[in-house]
């Protein structure tokens, strides 16, 4: 006997009181048959028609976007940016929230994933509740900030550049980006076709007015003559090994941080927010505290941002051991921390290094984990090394809350926590929580 066929639900529409927000963009409603709703383009407490984007009647949960505002919150505003609504660029969750909103928004699901997956109050965690803007973002309402340094747009058929739409592969064609930084938006990536491309990728440094273009050919496609509004380095993406190669100019650009110069080669990462890097250096070293001849571990240390600034603060009789998997990363990290002998930097995943390395006592860690955190056994180790101060940078809320609980399992409390507004108009928000031993 054959199944019946699923019946999808994409492109109903319910009409739905918002609840709360959620994590990843969206608000939560039900229908009057009770069935969940994450709906986009909303705000809670408003009354909005919603149009199902995905699921299907066997679905826990539908996707859904708020097309029609019945009841509007007082937090919201007309999107700036054209590009941004149902239907269009998913770059953007918030375009439709006063910045303010925006702020209480991201602290509402810090809060709730702290409570639900660590189980600690904001007072528990040694937080006020507030989301702090970057220096220079506090705009008013329908002004948007100019913080992206990195934009990766999308090329369609026809060879223009756009952004994804959201939870898509399709491509919104788009002519400006309102978030994009002035050295992005200067280079006139939309204004060009970029034929046999997959991708094109701009960078522009915040440390220095070096330009790169890292482009992604479709198989086979030969590589257009580059020709912008401004210098640029130009980079391709190899289709064979994903390996990126130097066309011409630099294959790095140079950051600024800390009173330090960093090169960053090849795309490799970096914070986008042009004050983030700052930002975070110096939550991390007021949390951390570091003295003297203290020992220290940079976890996931990229090209060396805080294993810079810990060096700095320990003096020689100090040392400090920085992890990272990228193999690019580490010769940008070894070539910014040359000038340090008490810096040693070491190629591989954490958990495969770290037990190696047979470190039994450090005084300081940073860690600074991909999207999906630490995770229970590296989080294990590290409770066991006995560390005086242990300072987690998260750019994800539920990651920090499950890696905070199993620091808890190990003996260790969150001390402080502080998040910042680093990705406007986004969901994203970036937290620095620092650890400390149960006394």
């Amino acid at each position: 006997m054959q199944n019946a066929p699923v019946s999808s639900l994409v492109g109903e529409e319910y009409e739905v009181e918002v609840g709360p927000v959620a994590h990843g963009g969206h608000c939560i409603a039900r229908t009057e048959a009770g069935r969940v709703l994450f709906v986009r383009h909303a705000l809670p407490g408003e009354r909005v028609v919603a149009r199902v984007t995905e699921g299907e009647e066997t679905s826990r949960f539908l996707r859904a976007d708020a097309v029609t505002v019945l009841e509007a919150s007082k937090d919201r505003v007309e999107a700036p940016c054209p590009f941004a609504g149902p239907g269009k660029c998913g770059g953007c969750d918030w375009q439709h929230a006063k910045p303010g909103a925006q702020r209480r928004l991201k602290g509402e699901v810090i809060a709730e994933q702290l409570q639900r997956l660590a189980g600690l109050t904001p007072e528990e965690a040694g937080w006020d509740g507030t989301v702090m803007p970057a220096e220079g973002d506090k705009l008013p309402a329908g002004e948007v900030p100019q913080w992206r340094t990195r934009v990766q747009y999308a090329v369609d058929a026809e060879g223009h550049a756009g952004l994804r739409k959201h939870r898509s592969h399709d491509v919104e064609v788009i002519d400006h980006c309102m978030i994009a930084a002035e050295g992005v938006s200067e280079l006139g990536i939309e204004k060009r076709t970029w034929e046999g491309m997959a991708s094109v990728e701009a960078i522009a440094a915040s440390g220095s007015g070096d330009r790169q273009v890292i482009l992604t050919p479709k198989p086979g496609a030969r590589l257009p003559l580059v020709e912008l509004d401004k210098p640029v380095s130009v980079l391709r993406v190899d289709e064979h090994d994903g390996g990126v190669h130097r066309v011409h100019g630099r294959p790095f650009v140079r950051e600024r941080a800390d009173d330090r110069t960093y090169r960053v080669g090849n795309g490799g990462f970096w914070q986008v927010h042009p004050k983030a890097a700052q930002t975070l250096v110096l939550a991390v070293m007021q949390g951390l505290l570091p003295r003297k001849g203290d020992t220290a571990l940079d976890l996931y240390c990229g090209v060396g941002l805080f294993a810079g600034a810990i060096a700095d603060r320990v003096g020689d009789e100090g040392a400090v051991l920085g992890i990272e998997s990228g193999k690019r990363a580490v010769e940008d990290a070894r070539h910014n921390l040359q000038d340090y002998d008490r810096v040693r930097i070491e190629q591989g995943k954490v958990e495969t290094v770290l037990p190696r390395t047979r470190i039994t006592e450090v005084d300081l860690i940073v860690l600074d984990p991909p999207r999906a955190g630490a995770g229970k056994q590296t989080v294990k180790h590290l409770a066991g090394l006995g560390a005086r101060r242990i300072a987690y940078v998260a750019c994800d809320p539920a990651a920090l809350a499950r890696d905070i609980a199993y620091f808890k399992e190990g003996g260790y409390r969150v001390r402080t926590l502080r998040a910042f507004d680093l990705f406007p108009m986004t969901h994203h928000v970036e937290c620095v929580a620092i650890l400390e031993p149960v006394k």
